[in-house]
């Protein structure tokens, strides 16, 4: 059968390779420049910056990719170990380097807090009783069946799933910096810590089951070879085109519709754009869903992102540094809440990928990209004056928290905001992750891998099931290649 993919993401180019592996002939249509989506690559000044995905976990979802066409990832893309895999700055000073075996973590945990040691130890026995439920029998399954939630709703009561994450960690978690450690995985995939479900705990022990990694030459070495492996098996794919519109004919998909005005026909198509405008925008108007229905979810919040150089090395600057405000679930109620404004004081991402791989940027120069969440556009912001203030911001923390002389150092930078997500990629709202992972959007009630508003109609990527995060994404593509087997 002939398959399109809109989008070519980690989710559309995993769904392309799967489809092509069952036999199918496949075609990725992306509306950027260039292959990748949130993963796509900015090269400035000497300086190679990725735009988006930045941790490597479950890698074993990539080997598999290779593997369908007897390959192996390794002979392709080197992953490099992280160490540590975040390393968390608090407002008083104290840091805390999150990371490792159960052992390592243990020792950390222990030294930072002592009363904690035995509270850690029982956190983790019930976070990997959540990955066995909630990850290993349940994020590999589609979910398009209410009988399948439902036979899942014991198991999940039993561990508490449906606790909010904060509330779950500060059982057995006394200290309040270390129940921001544990808690705050939540809005690397766009939740709100005090509103999600406990059930993604479980994103503790699937890191500890596969490690952190990053992608030597940076994550687009990734998505290259990702095309380049498609490119090998006649996937075909087309750059610089925006498909306007899902056609339908008879209750099945038939091909897409491009701004051009082109016709690309298709037997099955997978859409790697965003699952609410594949919705309200991309299908025909009778099955579109309303903007009043696609309103009433939660979407989750903005990022703005600033990619700079530096003309000095920070040697002292781990990987993956993450800098917490004064405040905690007062950020986040700033930043979620129905009157969201700018924060005054945010919490920040700071990616170094040339404290691992140091070919990211000239000789004696370091590359970083440091995020901060934001409100979505569904709040009175306008970027263009917001976008200024925020950079100011942002440098004057870093350089009073983590890099001295910021100011005077910076040679190349950028900024991606709300809007640009917006524009970009085409996101609702400009969120950062699609909508938002509360209870009501996870499992069942997110946006199903197969559609049920057309025949032949498959969605992947971070707004629908299992969820956000490269881990997520990958799943959600795996499931769809399931779905395509069963219906061959």
């Amino acid at each position: 059968m002939r398959v399109v993919v809109i989008g070519s993401g980690f989710g559309g180019l995993a769904a392309a390779l799967r489809a092509r592996a069952l036999g199918h002939g496949v075609t990725i249509l992306e509306r950027l420049d260039q292959p990748g989506g949130r993963a796509r690559v900015f090269r400035r000044d000497g300086f190679v910056f990725d735009a988006g995905p930045t941790v490597i976990t479950a890698p074993d979802l990539f080997d598999e990719l290779w593997a369908l066409f007897g390959e192996r990832r390794a002979d392709h893309v080197a992953f490099l170990p992280v160490t540590p895999w975040y390393r968390i700055g608090f407002a008083d000073g104290n840091s805390f380097d999150y990371g490792g075996d159960l052992e390592e973590m243990r020792a950390k945990v222990a030294s930072f807090s002592p009363g904690d040691e035995a509270g850690f130890l029982r956190l983790s026995a019930r976070t990997r009783d959540l990955y066995a439920v909630g990850y290993l029998a349940l994020g590999t399954v589609p979910f398009h069946r209410l009988s399948t939630m439902l036979r899942a709703v014991p198991a999940l009561l039993r561990l508490g799933a449906w606790r909010s994450l904060y509330r779950f960690v500060s059982r057995d978690i006394k200290n309040e910096s270390l129940r921001r450690v544990f808690t705050l995985q939540m809005l690397l995939i766009g939740g709100h810590p005090f509103r999600s479900p406990a059930l993604y705990a479980l994103i503790q022990q699937l890191e500890r089951e596969g490690g952190l990694w990053f992608a030597a030459g940076g994550t687009v070495s990734l998505v290259e070879g990702l095309v380049a492996l498609g490119r090998r098996h006649d996937i075909g794919l087309r750059t610089g085109c925006t498909v306007s519109g899902i056609l339908v004919e008879r209750g099945r998909t038939s091909g897409v519709r491009l701004e051009s005005g082109e016709i690309v026909p298709a037997d099955i198509v997978i859409a790697n754009a965003d699952a609410p405008m594949v919705h309200g925008t991309l299908l025909p108007p009778p099955l579109r869903r309303s903007a009043a229905r696609l309103d009433r979810q939660q979407a989750s919040m903005g990022l703005f992102v600033l990619y700079f150089g530096t003309t000095r090395r920070y040697e002292s600057i781990a990987h993956h540094t993450i800098l917490l405000g004064r405040q905690y679930r007062a950020l986040l109620d700033e930043i979620f809440g129905s009157d969201a404004v700018l924060p005054e004081d945010p919490s920040l991402y700071l990616h170094r990928p040339t404290a691992t791989d140091p070919s990211l940027a000239p000789p004696g120069q370091d590359a970083f990209y440091v995020l901060a969440p934001v409100p979505n556009l569904r709040a009175p912001i306008d970027w263009s004056v917001a976008g200024p203030v925020m950079r100011d911001r942002v440098v004057a923390m870093l350089s009073a928290r983590a890099l001295p002389g910021l100011e005077s150092c910076i040679v190349s930078e950028s900024t991606l905001t709300p809007a640009d997500f917006a524009h970009d990629y085409l996101s609702r709202d400009g969120a950062g992750f699609s909508i938002a992972p509360i209870l009501r959007q996870s499992a069942f009630f997110r946006f199903h891998n197969r559609c049920k508003a057309a025949d032949g109609l498959y969605l992947v990527g971070a707004g629908t099931h299992p969820g956000a995060g490269v881990p997520g994404v990958l799943t959600s593509a795996k499931l769809v290649g399931t779905l395509l087997a069963e219906a061959a």
